[in-house]
């Protein structure tokens, strides 16, 4: 769990995943794109219900952060989870 602004106030448990191994399968569409500060990091969202979905981190080149939530049988409350301070990045 990173405690950045961003992400201490989404609330999401974010498993990463190799930009290579990453697919979306379908939505793309539906999906809008927020960006802030250095405008590097690009952060997805669904355009309809507003809900994150998978972020491609400024400070993590080659990986995508996906929301747990979003993934078929998984049960983000089950994960273990890791502090990490992106705050001070």
């Amino acid at each position: 769990m990173c405690d950045c602004s961003i992400c201490t106030r989404k609330g999401a448990r974010m498993v990463y995943a190799e930009q290579a191994d990453f697919k979306l399968l379908k939505g793309e569409h539906s999906l809008g794109c927020y960006q802030f500060n250095t405008k590097v990091a690009e952060h997805y969202f669904c355009k309809t219900c507003g809900i994150y979905t998978h972020h491609k981190p400024r400070t993590l080149p080659g990986k995508y952060g996906i929301n747990a939530g979003c993934l078929q049988s998984i049960d983000p409350f089950n994960l273990e989870i890791t502090k990490v301070n992106g705050g001070s990045w």
